[in-house]
């Protein structure tokens, strides 16, 4: 039996989806195992996958309370990166593996580990981030310089990230007794060798662009493993009962101040009222708190068992929740905040999945209101989500993950 290590390095809506791919893995005879942050080893334990805790930058539980550019910078400076790629090796560096599976933070670390161990790796990735003239990297959101200018943004960045983390690269080589090579080398060698990555995401939803390389795959969604075990708590399956389809509100990982969370919590509570329509809102890491006789807050929730019970889903557009609610056929408002999330707001908003795009440093109580009354009321945009719904239904990512890993272990 072969061993496949998934490097699952990120917030729950990166780690989620791999117990999916790692439960189709297992039954196509593979022993998985998942690396990724300790508070994830419920999640990956109680969806039957092995387990390899990585200590990761301390964040607190609720997320609120934090100096969110003074988190940000040191997680991606040099030395923060150096850091995450040395606590993914104490993980995983004696773990049997045929082949590693790399999401972009464990990349760093991952493809000289790979190396070392004479193996394969894949990349996974949930964001289009390589070079094309069709859009701009899925980090720059809707941000586009056209054809050439898009192409020639991705190659900066990339150069950039070479320089960079450059250092990083030459110690983790080092550490793993490898020979000095440079980080550009190292990556135009990947081009240049089609090395393959993975995107799970839908070509329904972006179409793998016409000029990529051979080796960039998309492979359809990857969905999260459901918990056998899980229940609903008896105060949201009694508020469900109670009245019609409430509309869900909730930022995921996106990190606020003490302040900003009092302030997103206050403006979800009027929106909400103002709209007329009940509300469940999740705290997540906003540490987003609101509560009345038409509003539920909860924690954290499987979006596949909540969402098809909601009458629309208010959220900031990370890759995960993004690709629930359209799982769930249900329509979106989307309130998008840094990296990636402004990019699949713009599809939703082109796809004419979403009521309005409102980004977080804009968002009101009236246009937030708004966009909820035309979510809940515009029947052609619920026609379009339930049809998007089924094609999604028609897809497995996640056997072609699988297919994937065969092909490289023959």
């Amino acid at each position: 039996m072969a061993d496949v290590v998934i490097a699952a390095l990120g917030s729950h809506g990166d780690v989620a989806p791999l117990t999916g791919v790692g439960t189709r893995l297992r039954a196509a005879g593979y022993h998985v195992t998942i690396a990724a942050y300790h508070r994830f080893e419920p999640l990956v334990v109680n969806s039957g996958i092995a387990f390899r805790g990585i200590t990761g930058p301390d964040t607190p539980p609720d997320g609120a309370g934090v100096n969110v550019t003074k988190a940000l910078t040191e997680f991606l400076s040099p030395r923060g990166m150096r850091s995450l790629g040395s606590a993914l090796l104490a993980a995983v560096h004696d773990a049997p593996a045929d082949i590693l599976l790399l999401s972009p933070f464990s990349e760093l670390a991952g493809h000289s580990l790979a190396e070392a161990k004479g193996i394969p790796s894949v990349g996974i990735r949930f964001q289009p981030f390589s070079a094309t003239a069709e859009f701009p990297p899925a980090a720059l959101g809707n941000w586009s310089a056209g054809a050439a200018g898009n192409r020639l943004v991705s190659r900066a960045g990339a150069g950039l990230v070479d320089r960079l983390y450059g250092g990083v690269v030459a110690g983790i080589r080092r550490d793993l007794g490898l020979p000095k090579v440079s980080a550009r080398r190292l990556r135009r060698g990947r081009t240049e060798s089609e090395w393959t990555v993975l995107h799970g995401f839908s070509p329904h939803v972006v179409l793998r662009p016409a000029d990529w390389r051979p080796g960039l795959e998309v492979c359809g969604y990857w969905w999260p493993q459901e918990d056998p075990h899980w229940r609903p708590a008896s105060p949201l399956v009694d508020f469900l009962a109670a009245g019609p389809p409430p509309v869900y509100l909730g930022l995921g990982s996106t990190m606020t101040s003490a302040k900003q969370a009092e302030h997103l919590s206050e403006l979800a509570r009027k929106a909400l009222q103002k709209a007329g329509v009940r509300g469940i809102v999740q705290s997540g890491w906003a540490g987003i708190d609101v509560a009345s006789d038409t509003i539920l807050s909860i924690d954290e929730v499987p979006h596949s068992w909540l969402f098809p019970q909601v009458a629309a889903v208010v959220h900031h557009c990370g890759a995960g929740t993004t690709a629930a609610g359209l799982r769930a056929g249900v329509p979106a408002i989307a309130a998008p905040g840094l990296g990636d999330q402004p990019f699949w707001a713009w599809r939703l908003r082109d796809l004419g999945l979403c009521a309005d795009v409102i980004p977080q440093r804009v968002l009101t109580v009236e246009r937030l209101a708004n966009a909820i009354r035309t979510a809940v009321t515009d029947h052609e945009l619920k026609d379009r989500t339930r049809r998007l719904a089924g094609m999604l239904a028609a897809e497995d990512g996640a056997a072609h993950v699988a297919s994937t890993v065969d092909r490289l272990l023959r």
